[in-house]
């Protein structure tokens, strides 16, 4: 059985590679069930446990478990902790041991990204990422895969966090640095990622622009939110799968309160692949994508790790 560490699992997955990937995996499709979800401990001291399975029969069968912990925080820890294990889908045989961490930020950012090819307008220039962690980290170079960005601003609830996010971005020559004002910032940006583990809403409807895209990654449990009811008022509506009315507190609110219906989802990552579903169709339309994440995600991220080493 191969390992591959953090900086191995991120060397093999570039994202001009594997955005194409995750569409592909979406086009063709897998079998994924549903996931496993475990909550441990107590309210001080709480951890989520997710168990997510997905194989290409007689190919790949591939686990990842993730753990969320959000007090890690406070602890100057990651929020999130996972591992994936490839398997040969026909024998059973362990092939690899991934790092589940680095599969988890960029296939995120990735879906994400590919996303937005559909969803944010083909003149969209200015990123706005909410958040400072591990997969707000990703997102600029994830989206400079299907947009030429000239500008990239960060905005975190800790303003050191944020200042330092933005520095990091700018010594790899991006045109990157924080803000502290999350309204006018979200004004005056094109496309708009929110990548936070929030219980509350961060970004309102009322600051978005006309013609922007808003990505909504962090809530992934009926308990969390980042958007309020108005972001989605008048909105043209998208999910990476039907999973998210389900698991998402981001969808679960407006949807009991009547400000959306399900019927209100256009597409979705797979429906958009087979061309099923159209994306934008004007410049003044305002665009919303919720992922919750998907075991077809990281199965396509874990082959595209595991095949391009034994190409070598």
């Amino acid at each position: 059985m191969r390992i591959y560490d953090a900086s191995a699992t991120a060397a093999a997955l570039p994202y001009e590679r594997l955005v194409p990937a995750l569409e592909a995996m979406f086009a063709r499709g897998c079998e994924v069930p549903t996931r496993h979800v475990h909550e441990l401990g107590s309210d001080s001291n709480f951890l989520t446990s997710l168990i997510m399975p997905a194989w290409l029969p007689g190919r790949y069968y591939g686990i990842k478990t993730i753990n969320i912990a959000p007090g890690n925080a406070k602890r100057g820890l990651p929020g999130l902790h996972a591992t994936y294990l490839l398997y040969d889908g026909s024998t059973g045989v362990p092939l690899a041991l991934m790092d589940g961490d680095v599969i988890t930020a960029r296939r995120t950012a990735a879906a994400s990204a590919l996303a937005a090819r559909w969803l944010a307008r083909a003149d969209a220039r200015r990123l706005l990422v909410v958040g400072a962690g591990r997969v707000a980290r990703e997102l600029p170079a994830a989206y400079r895969a299907v947009r030429e960005l000239a500008e990239v601003r960060v905005w975190a609830r800790s303003r050191g966090s944020a200042g330092m996010l933005a520095q990091a971005w700018a010594d790899q020559g991006l045109p990157a640095h924080a803000v502290t004002d999350l309204a006018a910032a979200c004004a005056e940006a094109d496309i708009v990622s929110c990548a936070t583990l929030a219980t509350a809403p961060v970004v309102q409807g009322a600051w978005l622009a006309r013609g922007s895209h808003l990505d909504l990654i962090g809530s992934f449990t009926p308990a969390m939110r980042e958007a309020d009811d108005a972001c989605f008022a008048g909105a043209s509506l998208y999910v990476d799968t039907a999973e998210a009315l389900k698991k998402s507190g981001e969808l679960l609110g407006p949807l009991q309160r009547g400000v959306i219906a399900a019927a209100d989802v256009r597409g979705t990552l797979e429906t958009l692949a087979h061309a099923e579903a159209t994306g934008r169709t004007r410049d003044d339309e305002r665009t919303v994508f919720k992922s919750v994440g998907s075991a077809l995600e990281d199965l396509a991220a874990a082959i595209l790790v595991y095949e391009a080493a034994s190409a070598t």
